[in-house]
């Protein structure tokens, strides 16, 4: 299934570039793709927002956090939770994931290494600090759901690993 990209103003753009993501601060809502539409109709821009998943925590914090980057600009906004379609790690951004590995977290990989390594212990993720594949998953789930936690067998180095979402 082909993702529509996202349509985004060009001059909204920079102030939604300012909005971290709570949970991995080197990342924007932009770098993750969370931001699917925004455009700015009689002075006031209208946000549509797709979490990483449904039951994400930080939502409400990423709105609350889009809306005061306006409000800084003198800017009201509106943000309007979108579900449909889901969102997916094939959102996130090459400079996303290129933030995502330097910051210490292994980016996605593609579906089918995914399930190899999680669910078949295949030593397909890359440790972000030496680069060896020589790595094994210690728990399904790591700092958040969306995670999972390896250690790198070369340099003993623990780090998480985002899941695949499609």
């Amino acid at each position: 299934m082909v993702k529509e990209a996202p349509k985004i103003a060009s001059h909204l753009r920079p102030i939604l570039e300012s909005v971290p993501d709570p949970e991995i601060p080197v990342l924007t809502i932009l770098d993750l793709g969370m931001i699917r539409e925004a455009k700015e109709i009689d002075g006031e821009v209208y946000i549509k927002l797709t979490p990483t998943y449904s039951g994400c925590p930080a939502t409400d914090v990423i709105g609350d956090d889009i809306r005061t980057a306006f409000e800084k600009e003198n800017m009201k906004a509106h943000v309007e939770l979108v579900l449909t379609p889901p969102w997916t790690t094939n959102w996130i951004s090459e400079e996303g994931k290129i933030k995502m590995r330097d910051y210490g977290i292994a980016p996605p990989l593609s579906e089918s290494a995914d399930k190899l390594a999680l669910l078949e212990g295949e030593k397909v993720v890359p440790c972000t600090l030496c680069g060896s594949t020589n790595t094994h998953m210690v728990s399904q789930f790591g700092s958040t759901p969306c995670k999972a936690l390896f250690k790198c067998e070369d340099c003993y180095e623990p780090f998480d690993y985002f899941k695949c979402l499609i």
